[in-house]
């Protein structure tokens, strides 16, 4: 897995911008821009492994992570601060040694972030963002420069837990629904496919899930950009339980391996093994 960004392989679990065209022959379904947050809260903490797998051989929990969410202000306003940490794991950075952080700031009204930061470190590579997001000149402010930008786009990691608060009963499998995004001073739209519902079992246990395929970057390290396939829990919470990506090289499963002060009861959760 030699480099490959371990902030791709771990923030997976983000629905991460690309240039990737929507899948054909389905509905293409519009939300308000501002959704009701029903599915998280202050206080919720989501951790993860990483499994990297290759020629059928290799089967190795290459990086850990997790997402944590608070309360605090920010100009003045109520937003939810959320940190998704990624990392290698100590057995695996013989390998490979990173350590990436990733943080938005989310209006509590409204859903849309007002701050976006990037901090990445990975085997010598180094890079960090500070974007700020205007929201009466519809704006996003970085230190290159200043870019107009659509009134409801949203960061990387806003785009997350924006869709967790879609109503995917609404939905009929093939239905997409597009998401703007700023990434890299540049717009994307990128697309969540809804796939149905589905029973998985991981090693935490067995859940019942909604399946969505995410678009991701294009001309990165994944093999196919409408590979990708994530599993949230079929209830009020709609927490990533396992992601699955083909690569250049192998494929990589990230699964969810802890989690605490949910919004909701974890209702999706059949049978803890």
């Amino acid at each position: 897995m030699n480099k490959i960004r371990l902030s791709i392989l771990l923030l997976s679990l983000v629905i991460v911008a690309s240039g990737s065209k929507a899948p054909e022959a389905s509905r293409e379904i519009n939300t308000n821009c501002s959704l009701p947050n029903t599915s998280f809260k202050a206080g919720e903490k989501v951790g993860f492994i990483v499994y990297y797998t290759a020629a059928k051989l290799i089967n190795v929990a290459a990086g850990a992570g997790s997402f944590t969410t608070t309360q605090e202000k920010l100009h003045g306003r109520d937003v939810y601060h959320i940190v998704g940490e990624g990392h290698t794991l100590p057995s695996y950075e013989w390998a490979y040694k990173a350590k990436d952080i990733y943080e938005t700031y989310i209006d509590t009204e409204t859903l849309l972030p007002l701050k976006f930061v990037r901090n990445v470190n990975e085997g010598g590579y180094k890079k960090y963002q500070n974007v700020s997001f205007n929201r009466t000149a519809n704006t996003a402010i970085s230190s290159e420069g200043v870019f107009k930008i659509p009134e409801c786009t949203h960061d990387v990691v806003s785009a997350v837990f924006w869709a967790r608060n879609i109503n995917y009963d609404l939905l009929k499998p093939s239905d997409k629904i597009p998401i703007k995004v700023f990434l890299d001073n540049e717009m994307h739209t990128i697309y969540v496919r809804y796939l149905g519902k589905e029973t998985i079992t991981t090693k935490y246990g067995k859940f019942k899930t909604i399946k969505i395929k995410p678009s991701t970057i294009k001309g990165t390290i994944f093999k196919d950009d409408d590979k990708m396939v994530v599993w949230v829990t079929d209830d009020a919470n709609k927490v990533p339980v396992r992601v699955e990506s083909p690569i250049i090289v192998g494929k990589v499963r990230i699964d969810m391996t802890s989690f605490e002060n949910l919004r909701n009861p974890m209702t999706a959760l059949i049978q803890k093994l």
